[in-house]
């Protein structure tokens, strides 16, 4: 399959056209109208220090609907017991950079490099990015971020100075997103932990199906704040929050 040459034209070509690893494109820019339509064609950014900028589109793709987020038996100790304390939209600069250097398992290097950075960035500013911070004596001990259009979430990273810290984000967010009525939380790519956590492959086609409805529905602006009375994750329904700041 051929790799695409992005021009100075907003457009992507169809993402079932991508190769076989998912790579569709190359080229192109970062400029929040750019990003937003690839998020809404299924498609998104990912490429290394040196590297052009490279849109991927992976079939099958990465998928946690999220009333169906598991929470495994350490994680629902963890979260019973209050370690954290958990808010959304309060620290993106430092989630993003956080996760852009925290060192992972088997990669040397970061794919967050400064351009993507300052895009998501500027996307937080614009209200379509967000983040989930976990904290831990105020201090930042987990957290994760992405995008939101309609009722879908992108998920971009997710880092950890404290275990369960940022599957307890994940639990919360998911929390969120369901009370919010959304649908569809994307993870782009198989990770075990994320399969841990409920997520499942779907094939591109069914993705882009279900994404073409969510993104359909009025996005719900930046910043956010969790409902009055939101439960921590993990409580029963009806629980009071034990986070009065979110």
């Amino acid at each position: 399959m051929p790799v695409f040459r992005l021009t100075r034209t907003l457009a992507f070509p169809p993402p079932g056209l991508a190769d076989p690893d998912g790579l569709l494109a190359v080229g192109g820019d970062l400029t929040p109208d750019r990003l937003l339509l690839a998020y809404q064609q299924g498609i998104f950014p990912w490429y290394g220090p040196g590297d052009p900028i490279l849109w991927w589109s992976p079939d099958p793709r990465f998928v946690l609907l999220p009333e169906a987020v598991h929470i495994p038996r350490r994680l629902a100790r963890t979260l019973r017991q209050g370690r954290f304390t958990l808010t959304i939209d309060t620290a993106f600069a430092q989630v993003i950079a956080a996760c852009a250097t925290v060192p992972r398992p088997g990669q040397p290097g970061t794919w967050i490099v400064p351009a993507m950075a300052a895009a998501y960035n500027e996307l937080f500013r614009l209200g379509f990015a967000h983040s989930v911070e976990a904290w831990q004596d105020d201090t930042l001990a987990g957290g994760l971020y992405g995008v939101s259009l309609g009722r879908a979430f992108f998920g971009e990273s997710m880092f950890h100075h404290v275990a369960d810290a940022s599957s307890a984000a994940l639990v919360f967010l998911c929390q969120q997103l369901t009370a919010w009525g959304f649908d569809l939380l994307d993870c782009q790519v198989a990770t075990g932990h994320l399969s841990r956590l409920g997520a499942r492959p779907m094939p591109r086609p069914e993705f882009l199906a279900r994404l073409a409805k969510s993104i359909a529905a009025p996005t719900r602006p930046g910043p956010w704040t969790a409902p009055a009375g939101a439960s921590p994750p993990g409580s029963p329904p009806g629980s009071p929050s034990r986070h009065p700041d979110v």
